[in-house]
């Protein structure tokens, strides 16, 4: 049994092992956009038989993050840009505004563990790892947004943030340019935290942050999804799997 599958850990049935360690492979980026998911060989590597893989399977499409090509099977999904996009203009908007009002409450500790942060994603540059880049890039976020004393907001900002999660959204490994604006972005909005600036300044700077990421996804998805377009078969599970 492979690494993967262990750390599916051995409670929960063999289906939800299976799920879990499909879904991790998925979201870490070992099985990228397009891999075929031959559930024969998956079942293997798991020490498992077919149908506790295939089950896995069937719900991994119905979120989202499989598809069943026609001739082709069942294979990881790529981003849905309508979504991405729905997902990352609402966030940009609750994001900011819980930004702006968490400003006043932000201390120098606050401000130093945001820069830690920062500094950290800067280093991940190195030797680009956009799955560590993302998880630094929300702990840096999430120094910003945490103390706002609105729930509402604040609940809305996690929604937006766990949808990105469940679109398997690394952004950064479809765009890794955008890495480096980023950072400088971050720091950026840390000088007009710490400087006072005042509530508009900073929304508008945590907004057009997350606009600029997103304009650059989309720039880049466009071209790709023209020159491939996607088929899918409407046939019933049972007969796909």
């Amino acid at each position: 049994m492979t690494d993967t599958a262990v750390a599916a850990g051995n409670t929960g049935s063999k289906s939800e092992q299976a799920y879990r360690a499909v879904k991790a492979r998925i979201v870490e980026g070992a099985y990228t956009p397009g891999y075929r998911l031959v559930l024969g060989t998956i079942a293997k590597d798991l020490g498992f038989s077919v149908v506790p893989v295939r089950e896995a399977i069937r719900r991994l499409e119905a979120e989202g993050l499989v598809t069943f090509e026609r001739n082709i099977g069942a294979t990881v999904a790529g981003i849905d840009p309508t979504e991405y996009l729905y997902t990352m203009q609402t966030l940009s908007i609750v994001e900011g505004a819980a930004t702006a009002i968490s400003a006043p409450l932000i201390g120098a500790q606050d401000i130093e563990r945001a820069r830690s942060i920062n500094e950290e994603m800067r280093e991940c540059l190195k030797h680009f790892d956009p799955v560590r880049f993302t998880q630094l890039n929300q702990d840096f976020h999430s120094v910003l947004f945490e103390r706002c004393p609105n729930p509402h907001i604040l609940d809305l900002v996690h929604r937006g943030w766990n949808r990105l999660a469940s679109l398997r959204s690394s952004t950064f490994r479809f765009v890794p340019g955008r890495a480096h604006d980023s950072v400088d972005e971050h720091e950026a909005l840390l000088r007009l935290i710490e400087t006072g600036a005042d509530a508009d300044a900073i929304e508008k700077a945590a907004r057009l942050h997350r606009s600029t990421t997103l304009d650059a996804y989309l720039a880049q998805a466009a071209p790709a999804e023209h020159a491939n377009p996607a088929e899918t078969n409407a046939g019933s599970l049972n007969a796909r799997y």
